[in-house]
């Protein structure tokens, strides 16, 4: 089953797969990947699923969010349920910062965010997925916003879920954890042009260490490995999604040198365009 539904108000997407294989290449091709999150739900046997190139087991009842830019692949996508939505679908920003697109807030966390169900969570999941699929049938005014209300109970679920497993030993600091909220949300605003920390602290009226020592408490990576990352992530999809050269793509993620992207690419990813071009075409 594949679905997508667009807002009328803001052209914002919400897509939807269940069983299906076919449609989830060419939505990420089509689509401006930073422009989306995705949280993908395993209910059956464990699989592998590839991030960004590293190859992972995705459990059976566990379900993961996948922030912007991320490219992943899984094993058997079609026993695999995703939900794949533009910011402008549904973003939280200034009304909840827990809830702000769910990716803004866990960005950056050290190691990925598989997250385990256990049976109450598998039925409330279970629930879920019917009502989404129900309500896609609904074709009225309201549609679009009921919706997003199931999208949000969605990222409520799996905000609980992360917290519960990923921060229960830490001492929760709202002010601190919404500091990492604005960071990523400033990166995503301008990874293409500022690629030093200095900047970022600047707009947040912090020093870089004051940052680097947040992220840290919570196990994030650094705030320099965050923008790094970012760029990483948007110059694999351009290699991986488009025909542009590797000087065309150094140029747009604001690097003036192309050998400069070069260097810094093969030494973050251990292999040069051509070599990641090659291999996914395999």
């Amino acid at each position: 089953m594949y679905l997508t539904h667009t807002s009328n108000k803001t052209q914002g997407t919400l897509f939807f797969s269940h069983q299906e294989v076919s449609e989830i290449s060419s939505f990420r091709e089509k689509t401006e990947a930073g422009d989306f999150l995705t949280i993908a739900l395993n209910l059956q046997e464990n699989q592998q699923v590839i991030i960004n190139g590293v190859a992972y087991v995705f459990p059976q009842f566990s379900i993961i969010p996948l922030v912007a830019n991320q490219v992943f692949k899984f094993e058997r996508a079609e026993q695999i349920t995703i939900w794949h939505y533009t910011r402008d679908f549904y973003c939280l920003v200034d009304n909840n910062f827990e809830l702000s697109c769910l990716g803004l807030l866990f960005s950056g966390f050290s190691g990925n965010l598989f997250l385990k169900l256990d049976e109450n969570y598998v039925k409330k999941l279970e629930l879920l997925l019917q009502m989404f699929m129900e309500e896609f049938k609904t074709r009225d005014t309201i549609q679009t916003d009921m919706l997003q209300i199931l999208v949000k109970h969605l990222v409520i679920i799996t905000t609980r879920l992360a917290k519960e497993q990923y921060l229960s030993d830490k001492v929760y600091e709202e002010d601190k954890f919404d500091l990492i909220r604005q960071f990523n949300l400033l990166v995503e605003y301008h990874y293409k042009k500022e690629h030093q920390v200095q900047f970022y602290a600047g707009l947040l009226n912090k020093s870089p260490k004051t940052l680097s020592n947040v992220f840290a408490h919570f196990n994030y990576s650094t705030p320099s490995e965050i923008i790094q990352g970012r760029i990483i992530n948007e110059a694999k999809r351009l290699f991986l999604y488009t025909n542009k050269s590797s000087k065309e793509i150094a140029y747009e993620l604001g690097f003036s040198d192309a050998g400069h992207f070069s260097r810094f690419f093969k030494n973050a990813t251990k292999q040069n365009p051509s070599e990641l071009r090659k291999s996914q075409s395999l």
